[in-house]
């Protein structure tokens, strides 16, 4: 199917599994600054309406358990953690740390049906996030202190785990928003780490083992064909530009990659353009937040047409893109988030002008 092809079988439906109509749109990474869930779900929802994807937040300013990674490890089944000094650490039986995790979530899955609830028009998609087998077993540590990566048995009870827990998370999350597409972003901040033997031991005196392309391919196709049989119509893993293992993020079965704009070589383009070509939804970081003032929308705008335009790609295939924020939005304050948020829509629209000629 050409690209032209694709645009126009994407024109149907866009409620339930079923894919919307192609176009650029705009969402953002998880992370949220503040503490208050209610006016966090009211944001997103209010500045990324329908055609664009509303996620639900993660606020790590409510503290231990609102993080991604202890958010993600309250969906562990048969598996438990607690917070040591070190961080969090697998252990016998759910403690205060793990119910405080899993409340902190199921408030917030509350918090959003009531929200959507009160919507004349709910928006067609929601995303949620979690973290990524690999990352999350960079993360958590073993009964004795050391990451859970250095073993590939607890490595593979992880994943096997994450899966389980993950159509639970799905089900309530699409009891709140009933008939919408869901849309599920795997984090893995730690990926090119894990691939490099990069990650240090516990005592930092030197480095835990690689693990091989093929283990993480077959990690990531455990928690993806769990996430499918929820009910996920659409799945990214998420990583850093630098090192990105595009390719082995594809052959997992993900039906695209996140990734930041800003640090891509011409190598990475040309890998990102043959995802592109093999009908890969491609989520581009395009807008850089860091600073003081947001990036003017035309900027941000050539800064994906350029090398779009340099590798070939049609214009109207810019239809695969979402475009994010290049990192969470935690850091910044409310208001400065929902700019944010403003600004992206701004590029989504700009993108889409150039799409339609």
């Amino acid at each position: 199917m050409s690209v032209g092809e694709q645009h126009q079988a994407g024109s149907g439906a866009s409620r339930g599994n079923e894919a919307p109509p192609r176009e650029v749109t705009a969402t953002g990474l998880g992370p949220w600054p503040g503490e208050d869930p209610v006016e966090a779900a009211k944001i997103i929802r209010g500045e990324l309406g329908s055609p664009h994807l509303p996620f639900l937040a993660e606020l790590p300013d409510r503290g231990v358990g609102s993080d991604a990674l202890g958010r993600t490890a309250s969906l562990l089944e048969e598996l438990a953690v607690d917070v040591q000094p070190f961080g969090w650490r697998l252990v016998d039986r759910p403690g205060k740390d793990f119910r405080r995790a899993a409340s902190a979530l199921a408030t917030d899955i509350n918090i959003l049906a009531d929200v959507a609830g009160a919507e004349e028009k709910p928006a067609a998609e929601v995303k949620v996030q979690l973290v990524g087998p690999l990352s999350l077993a960079a993360g958590l540590h073993l009964h004795n202190g050391e990451r859970a990566l250095l073993d590939y048995g607890a490595r593979r009870d992880l994943a096997a785990s994450l899966a389980a827990g993950v159509g639970p998370y799905l089900s309530r999350v699409s009891a709140a928003v009933p008939g919408a597409r869901l849309v599920v972003q795997v984090d893995e901040p730690d990926i090119a780490a894990v691939l490099a033997g990069t990650i240090p031991t516990s005592s930092g005196y030197r480095t835990l083992r690689a693990v091989a392309a093929s283990e993480a391919r077959e990690s990531w196709r455990v928690v993806l064909d769990a996430l499918r049989a929820a009910g996920a119509a659409e799945i990214v893993i998420a990583v850093p530009e630098i090192e990105a293992p595009f390719e082995q993020i594809l052959a997992s079965g993900a039906d695209g990659i996140a990734v930041p704009l800003k640090a891509l070589t011409a190598r990475q383009w040309e890998q990102l353009a043959g995802a592109v070509e093999s009908e890969k939804r491609l989520w581009l970081g395009a807008l850089d937040a860091a600073g003081n003032s947001l990036p003017r929308v035309a900027d941000c705008v050539e800064s994906v047409w350029r090398p779009w335009r340099q590798l070939g790609l049609p214009a109207m295939a810019l239809s695969t893109l979402r475009v994010t924020p290049s990192a969470g939005l935690a850091g910044s304050s409310p208001a400065q988030a929902t700019a944010v948020l403003g600004r992206i829509t701004q590029l989504a629209d700009g993108l889409n002008q150039l799409a339609q000629g």
